[in-house]
């Protein structure tokens, strides 16, 4: 073939497209991926480090995709994903963070009923600004646990999947003893609100069948200090990033694919690696040519895109109790809301109020100056007293354009066989991000990675076998080591102030 070659001409939706693309050959293997979140960029470092020829699209014009640390604070606050899901050395991100020397912050051991946060570093309060004495928060977290448990016998009762919310008013009605009243009550719809920010979505979306299967690693949850910026930037070195490209159709061809931007730019490899969030995918944001499968299609639709944001707030001076989560109870979960307080975990005036499933669209809704007008009306009810703050940030992930929603999460009916489907390639068409990983770790920054890594293994073996280079010397992809993996005997640092 000659050294400038045709890119193909095949039969697509029953139409012969001849697409005569030029392109300088390559001796070695070359790779689009799409989305330079930490999916993406795992999956390029990985196949930079092996000597591929690699270059990633993305749409937004920064790095880190629903990662994003903001230092207009003038310290990193993470607006987007901001805690390490395992505090251990089984983490597939451990050896990149102790290579990198970053801390973490602990907010929570094993098994917390709150999550991500330890119940005895939380302070809730009612919307009259009274205090919940801790012993009303303590004693019905235990009935929130037995709740909870209950709903697993009316799982194993019923063969029909139905939603959590559901499942909670089988068992209250069953066991009218474990109902609250008053302050409790409110205190119970709390405690469901949590839930409901750790799924990103309403508790009569999640599904009862799986909402408790998720595989969480051991260690507790930990806060990133300095944010996640550090390791998006050792993972992005020296690589080929493509900002404020934004790819609208990905065709593909006889042994190519050539990805399309908005403003008509190809671009043409010998393998792509989508990593762009489950929303752009369930939007149609991007044309495939032949069109996936129908298996395919049907994966991307059967999973939910949750919704969490972040409405960050930087005073002159601490007002408030040293605590790490500051709560409002309510008559319902969706009244209900939390603030997290950065200054425990990191010295600075900040706290962080968080919102999600319905309620942070509903936020979104609002401009920037009246969300926060909103959350410091949430916050003097707590403290009258509270000082406006200096500056503020708010998130809008449901609505950005470039993620539409924060992390997936199961709908109620949903196949058992979906993330395998998802996460299957289509070719030399390979998928990446949180919905893909392994092992139950969806909606994870190390699900996310790891299934980046994955994708770039299996493109990279699909590749050296197609083009016959098995025997050659590129190594694998699994035992590629970047330089900031070889510190194994360099612990994890752990604070908790």
């Amino acid at each position: 073939m000659d050294p400038k070659e045709l890119f193909s001409t095949n039969l697509i939706d029953g139409k012969i497209v001849a697409s005569h693309i030029e392109r300088q050959c390559s001796p070695l293997p070359s790779v689009i991926v799409i989305g330079a979140g930490i999916s993406g960029l795992a999956a390029a470092r990985s196949l930079y480090d092996a000597s591929f020829e690699v270059t990633i699209l993305e749409s937004r014009d920064r790095l880190g995709g629903r990662i994003n640390t903001d230092y207009s604070f003038g310290c990193p606050v993470d607006m987007g994903a901001s805690w390490l899901h395992g505090v251990c050395n089984e983490n597939p991100l451990a050896p990149l963070i102790r290579g990198l020397g970053l801390t973490l912050y602990r907010t929570s051991g094993d098994d917390s009923i709150l999550y991500d946060h330890d119940l005895e570093s939380c302070m809730l309060f009612n919307t009259d600004g009274h205090q919940v004495p801790q012993q009303i928060v303590m004693d019905v977290g235990e009935t929130f646990k037995r709740i909870l448990e209950e709903t697993g016998k009316v799982r194993d009762e019923d063969p029909d999947d139905m939603s959590v919310q559901q499942a909670i008013s089988v068992v209250l009605n069953s066991h009218p003893e474990l109902k609250q009243q008053g302050l409790s009550h409110e205190v119970l719809q709390w405690y469901i609100c949590r839930m409901e920010a750790w799924f990103a979505a309403d508790a009569d979306m999640i599904s009862l069948k799986t909402w408790d299967q998720e595989h969480v690693l051991s260690g507790g949850h930990g806060l990133m200090v300095e944010g996640y910026d550090p390791v998006i930037k050792a993972l992005a070195k020296n690589l080929d990033i493509r900002l404020n490209h934004r790819v609208t159709k990905i065709s593909n061809g006889f042994n190519k694919i050539m990805v399309t931007l908005e403003n008509g730019t190809n671009f043409v490899a010998d393998a792509v690696i989508v990593t762009v969030p489950v929303g752009i995918l369930k939007a149609n944001l991007i044309e495939f040519i032949p069109k996936l499968p129908d298996w395919k299609v049907a994966a991307i639709a059967d999973l939910g895109v949750g919704n969490e944001n972040k409405i960050a707030l930087r005073f002159d001076k601490v007002f408030w109790p040293n605590v790490e989560l500051l709560g409002i109870v309510a008559p319902t979960s969706y009244s209900c809301g939390y603030f997290l307080n950065l200054h425990k975990a990191t010295g600075h005036p900040i706290l962080v109020y968080m919102a999600a499933g319905r309620f942070a669209y509903d936020l979104e809704k609002l401009s920037n100056e009246s969300a926060a007008n909103f959350v410091m009306q949430q916050l003097k009810k707590m403290f009258p007293d509270a000082s406006d703050p200096v500056q503020y940030l708010v998130s809008r992930w449901g609505t950005d354009p470039n993620s539409l929603g924060c992390y997936t999460y199961d709908l109620v009916g949903k196949p058992e066989d979906v993330y395998d489907r998802l996460r299957m390639p289509v070719g030399n068409l390979f998928f990446g991000g949180e919905a893909v990983c392994m092992d139950d770790h969806q909606g994870s920054v190390h699900g996310a990675y790891s299934a980046g890594m994955m994708a770039a293994e299996n493109c990279q073996r699909y590749l050296l076998e197609k083009l016959g280079h098995v025997q050659n010397n590129l190594p694998l992809v699994s035992v590629v080591r970047h330089e900031m993996l070889e510190t194994t005997n360099i612990p994890l640092q752990i604070s908790r102030m």
